[in-house]
């Protein structure tokens, strides 16, 4: 049986997309705990929710997966509350930002881990949007405090997967983890 190590349902959906069978166990781990290089922390907190739930279900396939944005060399998490979603969304507006996602697949005696990265480009956000964005969409459980599933004005462009931007590199896990 394959697990899903996440509690997010942008993943559970997206997850479809490359397996149809498969449960979803939610990790028990603090996300925040790592202090590690950003090229590097994505990887690693997929790696610590795989091996929390390989422990325990040793003879089952797990994937875990991890996204976080990377703003001038700085890691935007998911937002404390709404005012850091506002400030959040107010540093990348207009500017480049770079989605990580790492992911972790263990299972038929092998271990995959592996890092996407999508360029995303922000539109020029008034304070209007911003707030209406936070009021509507609430952005707290995502990497960034935003959605770009969400249909809101927020990106102009992305360089690479619209999946990995929504927290799961499906085109990659596709050709990296055969079953």
């Amino acid at each position: 049986m394959l697990i899903l190590a996440s509690g997010s349902p942008r993943r559970k959906e997206l997850l479809k997309k490359v397996f149809k069978d498969y449960v979803v166990i939610v990790p028990d781990i603090d996300e925040r705990a790592l202090n590690l290089a950003a090229k590097d922390l994505a990887a690693e907190e997929s790696k610590e929710k795989a091996y929390a739930i390989s422990s325990r279900y040793p003879n089952d396939e797990v994937l875990a997966c991890d996204t976080i944005v990377v703003l001038e060399g700085k890691v935007l998490g998911k937002p404390h509350n709404e005012e850091d979603a506002k400030r959040m969304l107010r540093a990348q507006s207009g500017k480049k930002q770079v989605v990580l996602s790492g992911y972790t697949y263990i299972g038929k005696g092998k271990e995959i881990t592996r890092t996407v990265a999508t360029n995303v480009y922000f539109n020029k956000l008034s304070d209007e949007l911003i707030e209406d964005y936070v009021r509507n969409k609430k952005p707290l459980d995502k990497a960034g405090a935003y959605g770009i599933q969400d249909g809101y004005p927020l990106v102009n462009r992305i360089e690479g997967s619209y999946d990995n931007v929504m927290g799961l590199p499906t085109e990659d896990i596709a050709s990296h983890v055969k079953r």
